[in-house]
């Protein structure tokens, strides 16, 4: 019961005040913090000179030590403030370090951000802005190029950087939502298919992929929740979209929120990308029109703010079952 009151502090925290630029200033941001201890067991475990089992072996370990190093803290943090403190300051002060850990409003941020760029300084302030977000060529995107990355990302990250910490934290809490962030950090650094990272970022990699299983099924349903809620999308559509395409994705998980996303602004999202001067194929998500503008993109904001509304309502009803029944 504790971890669902945990969750529902953490999300009304987060996208009220976000992570304030002055405390990211003063202490950095937790997720800097474990980006500097994977940087520390790359050094130490990825040789360059050992086989690709070894190389393998260093980073499962290095995986092992990550998750440790976060969650036991975390662990001993939350038992000793649930146990010493009165109930609710106990929730209140964890929901406070948990609220640091989803990315409701600062994923909303620089979408909108590229949506401005577009509109104020046409298609390179459009380029500019989503390089920030994309690992895609931007010199290589038309306008409509710059909006469905921008979507994609939207979509993906709503997943992976909203419903996963969200998912976990109510599973189990500070351990659970740091766990996953650490998860999720050592993925986009080292778990990449890259001779550096081939092998040493493979248990990364997939160990990311099992943990953001569950957020992708689940961000995909409350996006079609949040469909029927917007005028001018379509929850069928999205529906529709995910049994169609959503599997056919190159990602185990990315097609779920991508489809949902897509079918719900009658869009076509994914399909061939271009990374670094190198051709991804991929499947397309949704049939609708491949030509969008930077209205669809603040209608995929709109999306995204009432499929987080959708989210945050279901927490609080889950948590007032929880109260109820203990």
């Amino acid at each position: 019961m504790p971890s669902l009151f945990i969750l529902a502090g953490a999300l009304a925290l987060e996208a009220v005040l976000g992570y304030p630029e002055a405390l990211f200033r003063r202490v950095r941001h937790p997720v800097v913090w474990m980006g500097g201890l994977i940087a520390r067991l790359e050094r130490r475990l990825n040789r360059e000179a050992g086989t690709n089992k070894a190389r393998r072996l260093g980073g499962l370990l290095a995986q092992l030590l990550l998750l440790l190093a976060v969650v036991v803290p975390a662990l001993l943090l939350q038992i000793l403030l649930l146990r010493l403190l009165p109930f609710w300051l106990a929730v209140t002060l964890l929901a406070l370090l948990a609220a640091s850990l989803p990315a409701q409003r600062s994923l909303h941020d620089h979408v909108r951000a590229v949506a401005r760029g577009l509109e104020g300084r046409g298609l390179e302030g459009g380029r500019e802005a989503v390089s920030q977000i994309v690992g895609r060529d931007p010199a290589a995107l038309d306008e409509a190029g710059v909006v469905r990355a921008a979507i994609e990302s939207l979509a993906e990250n709503f997943s992976d950087g909203v419903v996963a910490p969200a998912f976990w934290c109510g599973a189990a809490g500070l351990p659970g939502i740091a766990g996953y962030k650490a998860a999720n950090t050592a993925d986009s650094m080292i778990g990449h298919r890259t001779p550096r990272y081939a092998d040493y970022g493979w248990a990364a990699a997939r160990f990311d992929d099992l943990v953001n299983l569950p957020a992708s099924r689940l961000s995909a349903l409350w996006l079609i929740l949040a469909a029927l809620l917007t005028p001018g999308a379509s929850a069928r559509g999205a529906l529709c979209a995910v049994r169609r395409d959503a599997r056919r994705h190159r990602s185990p998980n990315a097609g779920w929120p991508e489809a949902a996303m897509a079918g719900a602004l009658g869009l076509r999202l994914a399909g061939p990308r271009v990374y670094g001067g190198v051709r991804v194929e991929d499947h397309w998500m949704g049939d609708g029109r491949a030509e969008a503008g930077p209205p669809d993109l603040r209608r995929a904001l709109g999306l995204y703010r009432r499929a987080c509304a959708v989210q945050f309502a279901a927490v609080l009803a889950l948590a007032a079952l929880a109260l109820a029944a203990g």
